[in-house]
């Protein structure tokens, strides 16, 4: 592998761990828990890993411990930091007992199933150490739910002599840990299940995690491009720019994105859906702040936009929910009409209300709605470009009310979906300690013959010396939830809380950033520099703790 100036300097950095995985570690057992809702329901699917205690470690002896194998799946999106969380596993279990083994499956859950694996040595740990990607061992999205699947599983790792498994994804693929630790426990086959928290979106979260991992960097890696166009922005002054980010099922990239930039908007979709606001009330939102800025001479502005907002606009989502049933049954007679007479069509077939809807929107959007959809028949809304559906409404609202003398300004826009930039990028100070010591927490967890927990690192806004690391029960986090027709245990997604403090502190400041340009440009994420520069949380994690 040829290795830029920035990967040869970043192998050098030595991640901090928490003073209690520095020696020997006690686990200390804190009271049983219980899932977060339906406890009943979970109580009966996972009886032998539901009500575990959470678990807190603290400075103790040191141990010996017999050897053991240990596998390990990255599974679902990439996110920055999955290759220091590898690192802090090795070298983890290697000191617990140099004999021990790590094994990586190969493209995800899938590597398991069809018995695909690597073992990873030193030499190769060594050169992905602060890296960002999962390209060690590949990820993928194979879903581990079926007895067949398990038992495949089942018999790799028995073949390679694994006692533990730590798949490191994002709430699906915990849930699925989850249920695979559930299996092996109840078969006595003797194999440990440990789960990370991984996700960019930052929705998996609670209060034992207080963050998943890679959210950090992705959200200072899109706020550095977001900081480069406001500057861009700011120094042409005739273009708004209207710039989707990741995050279809929450807004938490949006809001740490706006804190840390200060853009003239930011929509938050959980505030849409709450406020039950309307396509129209949104577009009409953005309009009055360019209307408002172009009476002050500001022909210019920035607009973030959350990937699945759309999903969270009451009356999209109902006539979409409609879509989807009409177009189930009557796809193929759809299908035969002519394409300039598919519009009328569907108006024709829907409901007054969401026929209302469908016909206000722009010819591009409408016909999105009708075409692309997915294997399961729904409506495929993360690629409707949200960004150009808002520009283009604005500038029709904009463009009446010129027609009646109420806005004198100049609209032109530009557009952006920042996405898959922010999911490899190499990780921040941040994420590289708070990874290692995911895992390295990982592989005290397995060597103390914990299943059924994810890997627990808190006081995140503390110096990494003072950080808290245990294991949390993965049942704590579950729900149920109607998944394709089925009520199915899940971890419960977080989503932006509307009385939490990160909100808070950007609904105070909002309406004051739409009228003037506040701009922050955080340039490019620090590695090298004073510790107030390249060590810091997320402003999310600031102010939920309050520092």
């Amino acid at each position: 592998m040829t290795k830029s100036a920035l990967q040869i300097a970043r192998a050098a950095y030595q991640p901090k761990l928490p003073n209690a995985l520095k020696g020997g570690v006690k686990v200390m057992e804190g009271n049983p828990t219980q899932s977060v809702a339906d406890q009943e329901e979970i109580k009966k699917l996972f009886p032998n890993t539901y009500g575990m205690p959470l678990l807190k470690f603290e400075t103790g002896e040191a141990k010996e411990y017999a050897p053991m194998n240990v596998g390990v799946i990255l599974s679902g999106g990439q996110a920055p930091g999955g290759h220091n969380v590898i690192s802090g596993l090795f070298d983890g279990i290697k000191k617990m007992n140099p004999a021990n083994k790590l094994y990586g499956f190969i493209l995800g859950p899938g590597g398991l199933v069809d018995h695909k694996y690597m073992e990873l040595t030193a030499d190769i740990i060594d050169e992905y150490r602060n890296t960002g990607g999962f390209d060690i061992i590949g990820s993928g999205r194979t879903k581990l739910e079926k007895e067949d699947q398990f038992e495949k599983g089942y018999e790799i790792l028995k073949e390679l002599g694994i006692k533990a498994l730590v798949i490191i994804g994002g709430d699906d693929s915990n849930t699925n840990a989850c249920v695979l630790a559930e299996y092996y426990a109840a078969k006595n086959y003797g194999i440990q299940v440990i789960g990370c928290p991984k996700t960019i979106d930052g929705d998996l979260k609670n209060e034992m995690i207080e963050t998943s991992f890679g959210f950090d960097t992705a959200c200072k890696t899109y706020s550095e491009v977001i900081g480069n166009i406001e500057r861009d922005c700011n120094s042409a002054r005739k273009y708004w720019h209207f710039i989707k980010l990741m995050g279809r099922s929450a807004s938490h990239i949006a809001l740490e994105c706006a804190l840390q930039t200060q853009p003239n908007i930011c929509l938050i979709s959980e505030e849409v859906e709450a406020k039950n606001m309307s396509l129209d009330d949104i577009v009409t939102y953005i309009a009055n702040a360019v209307a408002a800025r172009a009476a002050e001479g500001n022909n210019f502005g920035t607009v973030l936009i959350p990937e699945g907002l759309i999903e969270f606009i009451p009356a999209m989502k109902k006539l979409i929910a409609e879509l989807n049933d009409f177009l189930a049954v009557h796809a193929e007679e759809y299908a035969a009409i002519e394409p300039n007479k598919q519009r009328e069509y569907i108006i024709s077939h829907l409901s007054k209300e969401n026929a209302d809807v469908y016909a206000s929107l722009p010819e591009g959007v409408a016909r999105q709605l009708t075409l692309d959809r997915d294997p399961h028949g729904n409506v495929q809304v993360s690629l409707i470009e949200t960004e150009k559906l808002l520009s283009e409404m604005v500038g029709k609202k904009l463009a009446a009310w010129k027609a009646e003398g109420k806005y004198v300004g100049k609209f032109s826009a530009q557009h952006h979906f920042f996405g898959y930039e922010g999911r490899c990028a190499a990780p921040s100070n941040f994420d590289a300690d708070y990874c290692y010591s995911l895992g390295y927490t990982a592989a005290v967890l397995m060597a103390n013959g914990k299943t059924g927990y994810m890997s627990s690192v808190r006081n995140l806004t503390a110096p990494a010396e003072e950080w808290v690391a245990g294991g949390v029960p993965i049942t704590m986090m579950m729900n149920m939830e109607r998944r394709h027709g089925e009520m199915k245990p899940v971890i419960q997604k977080a989503l932006v809380k509307l009385d939490g403090a990160p909100f808070k502190a950007f609904a105070a400041a909002r309406d004051t950033w739409a009228k003037e340009t506040a701009y922050v440009y955080p340039g490019p994420i620090q590695y090298f520099g004073p510790t107030e520069v390249c060590d810091q949380p997320t402003k999310t994690l600031q102010l939920e703790h309050q520092k």
